[in-house]
């Protein structure tokens, strides 16, 4: 695994533990030679996380839209920043920079990132990992909202289980860097079928 794209807020959140997670999230990613692709901003999680990498001599590559590049306030020292017209060609090209992928703490867009990204792997436009960092148990819902999705018959145990979680970084980057071997994404890819 050469990279990972990472999905998370533009805020702070309320609590320093986010910012703690996106710092030893960062220092996996280094220790384990994995590059960083994320939003391109410069605020909030985002530019946490972004900063440890660098500062620990990391390799970080932002995609963030033209209309976001002053909102978000635009990262000026990545490795590279590439800005595209929309959320759509930012998502896109996230997915295509990136080897796997790990949500941290974030509101609705984060969340948008992640359920695309993971509907995209049910129908098959990719194979990689995708994982929940849930720090203090912040995801304990989501995840037990799935949990019901598919209790409810509205998602296949195949799907979910498709789904990382974690509660601290090491243990996440370790799963997803596992699951991206050749053997475990062709049993996962065999293992779909219509949604």
């Amino acid at each position: 695994m050469r990279s990972i794209c990472v999905y998370c807020g533009s805020r702070m959140g309320n609590s320093e533990i986010h910012a703690d997670a996106a710092r030893a999230l960062a220092q996996e990613m280094v220790n384990d030679n994995i590059a960083l692709v994320y939003g391109g901003a410069h605020v909030g999680l985002m530019g946490i996380l972004a900063d440890e990498v660098l500062r620990l001599g990391g390799e970080v590559t932002g995609v963030i839209p033209k209309d976001l590049l002053e909102k978000e306030v635009g990262h000026d020292g990545l490795t590279r920043l590439y800005i595209v017209k929309d959320m759509h060609e930012r998502k896109a090209m996230m997915a295509e920079l990136a080897d796997g992928f790990i949500t941290l703490s974030g509101g609705m867009g984060t969340l948008d990132e992640l359920f695309e990204t993971f509907t995209w792997s049910m129908l098959g436009v990719h194979e990689k990992p995708i994982g929940i960092l849930n720090i203090d148990g912040f995801y304990d819902n989501l995840i037990g909202l799935i949990d019901h999705l598919v209790d409810q018959g509205f998602v296949d145990t195949r799907y979910a289980d498709m789904l990382f979680t974690a509660a601290d970084p090491k243990t996440l980057v370790t799963k997803l860097r596992d699951a991206s071997a050749p053997e475990e994404i062709e049993s996962k890819a065999s293992a779909r079928f219509l949604i």
